[in-house]
């Protein structure tokens, strides 16, 4: 029998059927039952090839084993025909279907024919509005169908939630809980799906609209996306939400960021167009991409491990195909960078060989934003030429910094100065080489500077702020936020030594103990830091048990002794807030019972100003008289000392800061009766104002030639004074008998 290699239609099948399973077809296929039918019989429409490696069975029917590894080949006819070699190509299509049906009919919808006879406006004239409506729906329903069973049919119900093959998108992912929300059968579930969903509406419309953010709003929609995911993870309100959900929903959308920076970037000539006028827009990509990575690794491998009620049980997870672009689209930036660098440092003549298009020459077939396996050897060789073409040029700068360096090395900081300016030069294995002395040198200078640095610390750590020998003072600090502050700059300082060190000097013998000493000062300082967090909360928790300290919980007292009225809203409780602001920026996680008074403190912080002004005005009124008008007060003043003393219970207030209700209603009281206090009080001083003008114009008056100007003003004297007796304002009383009911303290001369 013929093996088939002559028939094109047979080689044309298990050619094609070798190439998809990656194996060399057997002879024996040639003679398959199944394969004859389909291609002799004008009625056989379907030949389906399923399994897996050499192990494949051949039907004229599609047939799954239900296993998601199992790949399946289909040759099928556009019309009964015998398939033969002039018709072979115009008759015969061909599809594969990984992991099911479904799935494979959802993504040949949603990524081959809607987007065809949807969009393409060639397509979208004569296709029927009703079957596009249709075509939308079988979109939708697929997908579904795919999100809940996972593309698992025979998945059993408990692991519907693990199951996450057909989350491909963000938006599948929130779908899916909307789906749920409405199809679950019982009511807990269908609360769960709710509340998930309600919990990702902020940022779904966001990634639904991910190509028309800018990309500053692309950076805030990850911070914004971390702290959706974190709330999610930390809710107890409902069954927590599954690790591999979680994992999945990382992946997907670090690929929709990665597919959006990529867009985004698509319109640039990386190696073309100046560095300038690329730079900030592959520095923004490169941020994007890094804080989903940093965020991922943070919440998995840190923050989620801690959290008793829900931890992270897996390793802390990465998108590992985001951190591989960031990676890529970095080493452009630094490609691009040193090629900048270099020009600057060479001399005229000598910058010819280095133009863009001779060293960028060996990308000019490559798009660097296109990361994959398969680009990846590409880019290597790519980035070796690179190297090569740039050696000679990175020879004479090695020479040119050697000079720099020489003219500041006594100067340790100016020293680090010239090495931060051209770490990426430095960087360069020829130059790094180059530079071993110099290299040697700075390690010596850094170990040095970490030493005073150290020495400093110590000679100031126990004093207080401000102080010869104490720590640097900040302004407008309080005293603990001033330590730490001071502690934390040197921290950053010794870290900044050591990141240009590893950077730069991890190939020097010196390298490894100037490291062990670093490690040694920053576990020191980071001690003396929180030794001072830990003071500044015990302090505070014992001020709160005190009523003396300044932050105990009572409104106001008066004082039976002289009178005056004092608000329990001190100078400390400012302070307080400030302290707890501060401390909060600064990463500290503040006492609960701290963090109450804080918060209780800061709600009523208007109150307890407009409180100071009442209690100013109760303990200067008596200033603000004319003593001559005090006993015309008598009845306002007792009216004002009565609401005071409405709270008093055993000779103490009773008005707390922890009835807000009952502390509104007696601040409005107290306004009220202040205000009227107030009132009558500039009224008569008003009068009083009036009448001594009144007196002495008329002692100016010439009582023989002007008895009637004398007579009028007389007149009007008697008048004010008639109208304040109608106002009940004049009375008669002895001043011993006032003296002894005032109210506030008036000065017993009175």
């Amino acid at each position: 029998m013929p093996d088939g290699s002559d028939d094109v239609r047979k080689k044309f099948i298990l050619t094609t059927t070798g190439n998809f399973y990656g194996i060399k077809p057997p002879l024996s296929w040639a003679d398959s039952p199944e394969l004859n039918n389909f291609l002799d019989d004008g009625n056989e429409f379907v030949l389906s090839i399923s399994g897996n490696d050499n192990n494949l069975h051949f039907s004229n029917k599609i047939e799954t084993s239900g296993d998601s590894k199992e790949k399946v080949l289909v040759f099928f006819k556009l019309h009964p025909t015998v398939i033969t070699e002039e018709n072979l190509h115009q008759s015969l299509l061909v599809s594969s279907m990984l992991e099911s049906p479904i799935n494979t009919l959802y993504q040949a919808v949603r990524q081959v024919f809607a987007p065809v006879l949807l969009k393409d406006e060639r397509w979208r004239s004569a296709f029927d509005p009703k079957l596009a409506d249709l075509l939308s729906e079988l979109e939708v329903g697929l997908g579904s169908v795919l999100r809940k069973s996972g593309a698992q049919p025979s998945a059993k119900k408990g692991r519907m939630e693990e199951d996450v093959l057909g989350i491909l998108t963000p938006s599948d992912e929130f779908q899916y809980w909307a789906d749920l929300s409405e199809s679950a059968d019982k009511n807990r579930v269908r609360e769960r799906a709710a509340y998930f969903t309600e919990q990702f509406k902020p940022i779904q419309k966001e990634y639904d609209g991910l190509d028309g953010l800018s990309m500053s709003d692309v950076v805030d929609l990850v911070e914004q996306t971390k702290d959706t995911l974190d709330d999610v993870w930390r809710q107890t309100d409902f069954e927590p939400y599954p690790e591999t959900r979680m994992a999945r929903l990382m992946d997907v959308i670090g690929g929709d960021l990665g597919r959006c920076v990529q867009r985004k970037l698509s319109g640039l000539k990386i190696f073309e167009e100046s560095f300038i006028s690329i730079r900030d827009n592959l520095r923004m990509s490169i941020a994007i991409c890094e804080q989903w990575v940093v965020a991922c690794e943070h919440l998995t491998g840190q923050v989620w491990k801690r959290y008793a009620p829900h931890p992270w049980k897996g390793n802390k997870h990465c998108p590992q195909i985001l951190h591989c672009l960031a990676t890529r689209l970095d080493e452009v930036v630094t490609l691009r960078m040193v090629h900048e660098k270099l020009l600057r440092l060479l001399s005229g003549g000598k910058q010819q060989a280095l133009t863009a298009d001779r060293v960028f020459e060996p990308f000019s077939g490559l798009n660097p934003l296109h990361y994959n396996p398969y680009t990846e050897p590409l880019w290597r060789a790519a980035v070796a030429q690179f190297e090569r073409l740039m050696a000679p040029s990175e020879q004479d700068v090695a020479g040119r910094l050697k000079s720099c360096i020489a003219d500041v090395q006594d100067n340790p900081q100016q020293l680090l100065q010239v090495f931060q300016k051209h770490k990426e030069l430095i960087k360069r294995p020829i130059i790094s080489k180059e530079l071993q002395s110099e290299r040697e040198t700075l390690l010596a200078r850094l170990l040095d500077y970490n030493k005073g640095l150290k020495a400093d610390f110590e000679s100031r750590c126990h004093g207080g702020p401000g102080d010869k020998y104490g720590p640097l003072i900040g302004r407008n600090l309080p005293e603990v936020v001033n330590k730490i502050v001071w502690v934390r700059q040197l921290i950053h300082k010794v870290e900044d030594s050591v990141r240009i060190t590893e950077a730069l000097l991890p190939d020097l013998s010196g390298f490894k103990g100037f490291l062990h000493f670093c490690d040694n000062l920053l576990e020191f300082l980071r001690a003396y830091e929180q030794e001072q967090f830990e003071d500044w909360s015990r302090d505070i928790l014992s001020g709160l048990a005190n009523p003396t300290s300044g932050i105990s919980n009572r409104v106001m007292d008066l004082d039976h002794v002289d009178g005056r009225l004092k608000i329990q809203y001190s100078d400390r409780l400012v302070s307080l807030l400030r302290e707890v602001r501060q401390l909060s920026a600064l990463g500290f996680p503040i006492p609960a019972k701290i963090q109450q008074a804080a918060n209780t403190a800061e709600k009523f912080y208007r109150q307890a100003i407009i409180l100071k002004q009442v209690a100013h005005f109760y303990n200067t009124i008596d200033q603000q008289m004319i003593p001559s008008q005090r006993p015309m007060m008598l009845s306002l003043a007792l009216a004002f000392e009565q609401v005071i003393k409405s709270n008093e219970s055993c000779g103490k207030l009773q008005i707390t800061w922890d009835n807000p209700k009952e502390l509104e209603v007696y601040i409005a009281k107290l306004q009220s009766v202040a205000e009227k206090l107030s009132t009558e009080n500039r009224k008569l001083r008003k009068w009083h104002t009036d009448f001594i003008d009144k007196v002495v114009t008329l002692m100016n008056v010439d009582l023989l030639r002007h008895q009637q100007r004398w007579k009028d003003g007389l007149q009007d004297l008697r008048t004010g004074f008639a109208t304040l007796e109608a106002q009940n304002k004049m009375f008669h009383f002895s001043f011993s008998s006032f003296e002894q009911t005032r109210p506030f303290a008036v000065p017993a001369s009175i």
